[in-house]
């Protein structure tokens, strides 16, 4: 079966259901204060600016101050999402957050934003899909608005990466910073597409080649577990390449074949940005200009389920993204998960 999903479906008799579909009315994002530079880390680890830069694109990434946690970077997007919006907390009625690195494993940090914004009409959960989080996270937030059960569903993609991230060695320090993107979903008018259509994938065979085996219920934290490092991120870079490229390049031309889309009717191409080299493997596969394609990762490096909505509200700060323009969304992530997102710019 397609597992298509463009807000359409049929009933117990097989009628088809007309669905509303969900659209972006809001996005924020926020960014810790303190700058981590390439430079600096030479004095922490055998590495070099010029090394950092040639394999992955990046110059700096975020660190959060101590005591500073994923709830509080998305509370802190998304208290300006609600001024910018105009509404109060008490409206919105779901909050999901994407993250691998939420608080603590409960409560939910979705419960904590939900508190630290005053949210007191909200339920909420966390979704883990790792890079790939905000993409599956919006995708369940749209159900939520078309099928009529809530009129106002707030999706922040957070990570504190740093927090998992053993410092000593440089194949991963390097890699990821920390930070929060939100969006509000709300119906779309009549006559407005909205999010148009997403798939999603996930295969764990990938999970070999990036994941953190301490911790969970396998591996229960001890003193055995912290003295081997099982609390960190742990990668094998190369087939992580290898299949990124491949994945986030066949699902994002994938989405634009079923809709008849060629590359000139994109305005922007947002790709998660975990290395630069890529995302313009991705690019140049789907002959897109680079002009069409949002890139960032160079002054935040990797901020897992953050880097999308840090992109797109970024492109939208910024004028380049104005209404009716049609966005593509692709990720890829530890699971493995990967996956894209249609959508329409209805602001």
């Amino acid at each position: 079966m397609d597992d298509c999903a463009n807000f359409g479906g049929s009933d117990s008799k097989g009628r088809l259901l007309n669905l509303r579909r969900a659209k972006i009315t809001a996005v924020s994002h926020y960014l810790p204060e303190r700058r981590l530079t390439n430079k600096e880390l030479e004095k922490i680890v055998d590495t070099s600016d010029e090394w950092i830069f040639e394999r992955t694109g990046i110059r700096e990434r975020r660190v959060v101050a101590k005591g500073q946690a994923t709830s509080d970077l998305g509370a802190a997007a998304a208290k300006r999402l609600l001024e910018q919006r105009g509404m109060d907390a008490s409206e919105i009625e779901l909050i999901i957050v994407a993250t691998v690195t939420p608080d603590m494993f409960f409560p939910s940090s979705a419960c904590l934003v939900q508190m630290k914004i005053g949210a007191n009409r909200a339920w909420g959960f966390d979704l883990s899909g790792a890079c790939s989080g905000f993409v599956y996270a919006l995708a369940t937030g749209a159900q939520f608005i078309a099928s009529g059960t809530h009129k106002k569903v707030l999706v922040i993609g957070a990570d504190v990466m740093t927090s998992i991230i053993d410092f000593h060695d440089r194949a991963t320090c390097v890699l990821f910073g920390d930070g929060a993107g939100a969006v509000l979903l709300e119906a779309a008018e009549e006559g407005e597409q909205g999010i148009i259509d997403f798939i999603l994938r996930c295969d764990g065979d990938g999970g070999q080649f990036l994941y953190m085996p301490g911790g969970g219920s396998l591996n229960p934290s001890s003193p055995e577990t912290v003295a081997k490092n099982m609390h960190y991120v742990h990668q094998d870079g190369r087939n992580v390449f290898k299949f990124a490229v491949r994945g986030m390049a066949d699902i994002s031309e994938q989405i634009m074949a079923r809709h008849g889309l060629s590359a000139s009717d994109l305005k922007l191409y947002i790709p998660h940005q975990a290395n630069l080299r890529i995302i313009k493997a991705a690019v140049e596969r789907m002959g897109l200009h680079e002009s069409q394609v949002a890139v960032n990762i160079d002054r935040y490096a990797n901020t897992t389920a953050g880097t999308i909505p840090i992109c797109l509200s970024e492109a939208v700060e910024s004028k380049q993204i104005q209404r009716k323009d049609l966005i593509l969304l692709a990720s890829f992530g530890a699971g493995f998960t990967w996956g894209s997102l249609l959508l329409r710019w209805e602001n």
